[in-house]
């Protein structure tokens, strides 16, 4: 009777997880070093929290919900103690602040990359693991860091190569909102939740449009496969009052039957797509302010367009904008997003603006649930995989070149001929080289080339016998080598050529290598010259 064969183990990738290539890495890397360069240059510095944080220093501040184990995931320590893997980078930088406030200088100013991660059903661009770029200024209680936040936000797009007018960073606060919730009976701690709700509504505008926010707002909304999400269950005289302000002075808002509240058209510069000054939505916005909070909110509004208009950034770049809302419930103030402005296509075939690839704001009472004490901060973070494939989408994502290794091939392999193949790819190494010595079956050459070929190595190093004989090494041109393989037909051609292999002295090696890939490169930017004005 035959044993049962042991069921081989299945590999496979956990559901909203993926792996990365090095040209992935080496194009994040790159990404990085320009928006580290901007932060830097406005007075920011590194800090690194863990990614576990434990769930209670999380909170209720949790993505789409209130119940503190939803949304992230948690595993148990040995005391029993919960523990989360971090959602985002702000709560775990509030944690760090409180528990070393005494040796913090404040404003603390300091930035920080890093992946997060989301317990939430996987789909097509969203995943459970991505990356984010956040700068926060904690201790700064004045607009003004708030402006700078919106202003190095539009530096740091420009930096990666987005042009103006590709992009602009809109600008709202909270309190305007809080204001309005206020004014239609939403105060109060007993109506928290439900303020909440209208706030993941409004935030929906971009995706669902006004007639979606508004089902959103009132009794629900079903999708298309029929799935029905309740609502904030506001009246029709509540959505009418709420909507106008939503959408500020973008477009003329449409009316509930009935409605008897005044709507006017807004106006938009058509010339720039823009408004044609924030200063003077800003005014129009105190001026119609029916309650303290509103109007605070809208004359905070006001000094950071005074702010960021005085230092140069028009509307063009920096956008007040009301209908801008940021999901978590920890924003008290101003409130802020970066978004793209040019067309892709989406995964149903539908032409779309890009939409956001960042966004913050002010969050004065995160540290204080650590403190006791008030502790104003502000803050904003890039969703660093969603700007990698806008800066696909632009052709700007460009990676630092990296040159595949130099291969020192391996002829002979007794323990004397091992250590002189060694000292060459050492020696090479040395000089700053990329180089290896081949770690696979010696014995068949052919193998070797194959490998240096799949590699992508430009330059291949043999020495047989005859050769160490002789004291010489043959170099092999891999990148010559297939191009006169391809193009040459005839011999005349072929002695013109650069030679694909030359014999040369062991003592030139370093030399030599060195020369060769600049040779190389220099063709390569050659090459990249003719395809641009090609294009």
């Amino acid at each position: 009777m035959a044993k049962n064969k042991p069921s081989k183990l299945k590999a496979r990738l956990p559901r909203g997880f993926v792996d990365r290539s090095a040209a992935d890495i080496r194009a994040t890397e790159a990404m990085l070093a320009k928006i580290r360069e901007v932060y830097e240059r406005y007075g920011f510095d590194p800090v690194e929290t863990p990614a576990f944080e434990y769930t209670d220093c999380l909170g209720k501040f949790l993505p789409d919900t209130d119940r503190p184990n939803a949304g992230v995931f948690s595993v148990q320590d040995d005391d029993e103690q919960w523990m989360s893997l971090r959602y985002d980078l702000t709560a775990p930088l509030a944690r760090h602040v409180a528990e070393n406030i005494n040796e913090i200088q404040l404003p603390f100013r300091s930035y920080r990359a890093g992946w997060v991660f989301r317990n939430e059903k996987p789909g097509p661009g969203r995943f459970r693991q991505f990356m984010q770029f956040d700068a926060d200024s904690v201790g700064a209680p004045g607009v003004q860091a708030d402006a700078e936040m919106c202003m190095m936000m539009a530096d740091t797009m420009e930096a990666l190569g987005i042009p103006r007018g590709s992009y602009v960073i809109r600008v709202n606060n909270r309190k305007v909102l809080d204001g309005v919730m206020e004014a239609i009976g939403l105060g109060g701690e007993e109506n928290a939740e439900r303020r909440l709700t209208v706030l993941r509504a409004i935030d929906k505008l971009d995706k669902f449009g006004i007639e979606g926010v508004r089902l959103l707002l009132g009794e629900g909304r079903k999708d298309e496969s029929g799935d029905f999400t309740k609502g904030a269950g506001l009246s029709n005289e509540q959505i009418d009052r709420l909507l106008p302000v939503i959408m500020g002075f973008r477009v003329a808002v449409p009316k509930a039957e009935g409605s008897e509240l005044p709507f006017d058209d807004m106006i938009l510069n058509e010339d720039t797509g823009n408004f044609s000054d924030n200063v003077a939505t800003c005014e129009r916005l105190v001026a119609e302010a029916t309650n303290d909070i509103e109007r605070e909110g809208a004359e905070e509004l006001l000094a950071i367009s005074r702010l960021v208009s005085a230092a140069g950034y028009g509307t063009k770049r920096i956008l007040v904008d009301t209908s801008v809302v940021r999901g978590l419930e920890y924003y008290t103030g101003p409130v802020y997003e970066a978004e793209l402005l040019f067309d892709v296509t989406n995964e149903k075939g539908e032409v779309v603006q890009f939409g956001s690839v960042g966004g913050g704001g002010r969050y004065d009472g995160l540290i204080k649930r650590f403190t006791g004490r008030d502790v104003p901060a502000t803050g904003f973070s890039i969703g660093v995989s969603r700007l990698m494939t806008a800066l696909k989408n632009l052709k700007k994502l460009q990676a630092d070149e990296v040159v595949a290794p130099v291969l020192v091939t391996v002829m002979d392999g007794d323990t004397a001929s091992l250590a002189r193949y060694q000292k060459m790819t050492q020696d090479l190494r040395a000089a700053g080289i990329r180089a290896e010595m081949y770690q696979g079956n010696w014995k068949k050459f052919g193998n070797q080339l194959k490998y240096a070929d799949r590699r992508g190595c430009p330059l291949a190093i043999i020495q047989g016998g005859d050769e160490r004989a002789e004291g010489t090494v043959q170099i092999k041109d891999l990148i010559e080598g297939a191009r006169l393989a391809g193009e040459i037909e005839d011999n005349v051609t072929w002695r013109e050529s650069r030679p694909a292999q030359v014999s040369i002295p062991e003592a030139d090696i370093v030399a030599t290598v060195r020369r060769m890939l600049a040779e190389q490169a220099e063709d390569r930017a050659r090459q990249n010259g003719d395809a641009g004005a090609a294009q």
